[in-house]
């Protein structure tokens, strides 16, 4: 003896008058020769495929994203070599699931501070997002996620200079400070700006100017708007430091010129001096170049 499903309509039952997709044609509408399937299969929410304000290119691009394996490529131009419609209507497709909360394009920041966009693929949109239209099916049970607490993560490590010198510290907030006036995403706080200072002043007091460094810093940014200014910054100061400046010996002190030794014509003593000094140091106070303190006149004992 046959089974009754008791989950099917009767006979009897009309269809929704608001289902456009029932026909009320006695022995009219589709039907279905459906196989169970075990392996290589994906589950589609028909709150999606009977969605009442999506394209049918949007809901088959929604289905083709969530059949593929993660990691898979889900960009414009990896769907647009897979589809004949091309990149314009792909687009347009990708922007209606995101408006309807069934795709998410996040960025992120690779190791190296390359920013990558990652396209997220929602079997069931947020509750917080826009509802999905009545389809004239049960609605599916909703079960909200998790809340996920964000925690910020630290700034990457900086050089650290080996002089502490106040000049230079004060050299180095006040580079960052302006860095501003050149990109205005690079606005940073009080608490980036402490994180960042030893770094910049590693680079001033390895001989690069300010101009130098500013310029290294602010060169080459992303178009994408800067999520957390400080973390690149932080990176282009470790990633780009220059070398130290080679080291040179300082140059020796010039030694004083050793005059000849001659005698003094006041005193007939030796001593050292240039050819245009005829008396030496005691006889120089005088005038007829006699020891200080001796009469006028006087002849030294040691000359006669």
């Amino acid at each position: 003896m046959d089974t009754e499903n008791t989950s099917a309509p009767s006979r009897a039952q009309s269809a929704p008058a608001d289902n456009p997709t029932r026909t009320h044609r006695h022995g009219g509408g589709i039907t279905h020769d459906n196989t169970r399937h075990t392996t290589r299969f994906v589950v589609i929410g028909n709150h999606l495929v009977q969605h009442k304000e999506l394209s049918l290119l949007a809901i088959g691009l929604s289905c083709h994203l969530q059949s593929l394996p993660t990691g898979a490529g889900a960009d414009i131009k990896s769907l647009a070599a897979r589809f004949p419609e091309g990149p314009t209507r792909i687009a347009a497709a990708l922007r209606e699931l995101e408006a309807h909360g069934y795709l998410r394009r996040e960025r992120h920041r690779t190791q190296t501070g390359r920013i990558v966009t990652r396209t997220v693929s929602c079997n069931q949109p947020h509750a917080s997002r826009r509802e999905p239209a009545d389809t004239g099916c049960p609605p599916a049970k909703r079960t909200p996620p998790p809340q996920r607490r964000t925690v910020q993560k630290a700034l990457p490590a900086v050089p650290q200079p080996s002089s502490t010198a106040p000049a230079l510290l004060q050299t180095a907030i006040d580079l960052l400070a302006t860095l501003r006036r050149h990109d205005p995403r690079l606005l940073l706080s009080a608490t980036d700006t402490a994180h960042l200072v030893p770094g910049a002043a590693a680079w001033l007091e390895r001989g690069v100017t300010p101009s130098a460094v500013r310029h290294a810093l602010t060169t080459g940014l992303p178009d994408e708007p800067l999520r957390r200014p400080a973390a690149l910054l932080a990176h282009r100061l470790t990633d780009r430091l220059p070398p130290p400046p080679p080291f040179r010996t300082p140059p020796a002190a010039v030694p004083p010129p050793r005059h000849p030794l001659r005698n003094c014509e006041g005193c007939d003593r030796g001593f050292r001096a240039p050819e245009t000094e005829p008396h030496c140091r005691d006889c120089r106070t005088t005038t007829d170049g006699a020891p200080p303190g001796t009469p006028p006149g006087h002849v030294p004992s040691h000359t006669r």
